[in-house]
């Protein structure tokens, strides 16, 4: 499998890993300001950068970094990102500030990871009945601590 980056601006970085053995590749910004998150408040970051899989059996997953969250309260609005394979637009990272302190986020900055994970694609079917399972319907809750 191959993962191909286009430079949308020159300021661009190209992901790398931290370590040879990191899951994660940092995405980082590409700014050509500073951008203030006040706080509890959400603003989208550009990293000037589209990206491509040779397969479609596979997405791109933005992570939070634990670094930013853990030290500055900063995460990524949706939880997660998804990038799917097909997408050749701008890979953008919707980040919030969830502490009571202003955070700035600068050109270069390290903001989010990006993780390949696979993707099964199934054929989809209505029906008026599921297999029954031990556990049934039941949810939040239902299986104790």
């Amino acid at each position: 499998m191959k993962l191909t980056f286009k430079r949308l601006r020159d300021a661009a970085v190209i992901p790398v890993r931290a370590t040879a053995e990191s899951a994660g590749l940092d995405l980082s910004a590409c700014l050509t300001a500073d951008v203030e998150i006040p706080p509890h408040e959400i603003r989208l970051i550009p990293t000037g950068l589209a990206a491509a899989l040779d397969c479609s059996e596979a997405m791109l997953m933005l992570c939070a970094r634990s670094g930013l969250a853990a030290k500055h309260g900063i995460g990524m609005a949706n939880g997660v990102g998804i990038v799917d394979t097909d997408y050749r637009g701008e890979i953008c990272v919707p980040l919030i500030n969830q502490s009571d302190t202003p955070f700035t986020v600068t050109n270069g900055m390290r903001i989010a990871q990006m993780i390949v994970v696979p993707v099964y694609l199934p054929a989809l079917a209505e029906a008026d009945i599921l297999p029954e399972t031990a556990r049934g319907a039941g949810g939040f809750g239902s299986t104790g601590r």
